[in-house]
């Protein structure tokens, strides 16, 4: 008995793991943006994120998180911090099983308003939104949120700063 094998993304790199970019992005009041997102078909089936998204072509993870950051925000005044952590994870979503190797970067923005300018049209049918969380509002949610950890993670680097390099966090498979 063989397993079926397993679409690799299209942005996958050799490893067969799609290379994403993400950021932290904290406003004034060291509030966190994430991304409110739902399985298409299912909009009972849903989480906060993190914006973010793979790498194209061959730009780099930097230039990655700046665009994704522009086409879901539309907040372009920006300068990316350092890389906070790193994950791999795997989870189903749009009737196919996604493995990625993601980059969490820090960056801050005095801009609050959101606009979603460039999504695709997978993101069209599964991005609904869009706010703003304190981390004790994060602490309390009852909500599901990626990275797992993230209220601890935001807790840490608020009261500790960013770390002297990448932390890798535990893999997440869903």
């Amino acid at each position: 008995m063989s397993a079926e094998p397993v679409p690799v993304a299209e942005d996958a790199g050799g490893d067969g793991l799609r290379r994403v970019a993400r950021v932290v992005l904290l406003d004034p009041q060291d509030r966190i943006l994430l991304l409110h997102g739902h399985e298409p078909d299912d909009p009972t089936d849903d989480w906060w994120f993190t914006p973010g998204g793979g790498v194209e072509g061959d730009e780099t993870r930097e230039q990655a998180a700046l665009r994704e950051l522009a086409e879901e925000t539309g907040i372009t005044e920006v300068e990316l911090g350092p890389v906070l952590w790193k994950r791999r994870c795997s989870f189903p979503f749009a009737g196919r099983r996604w493995h990625q190797d993601e980059w969490y970067y820090l960056a801050r923005t005095d801009r609050t308003a959101t606009a979603a300018t460039a999504l695709t049209e997978l993101e069209r049918r599964s991005v609904v939104g869009a706010r703003w969380w304190t981390c004790p509002e994060l602490s309390r949610a009852h909500e599901t949120v990626y990275p797992t950890r993230l209220a601890e993670l935001l807790r840490t680097l608020l009261d500790e700063g960013p770390p002297a390099g990448p932390v890798t966090l535990d893999t997440e498979i869903v």
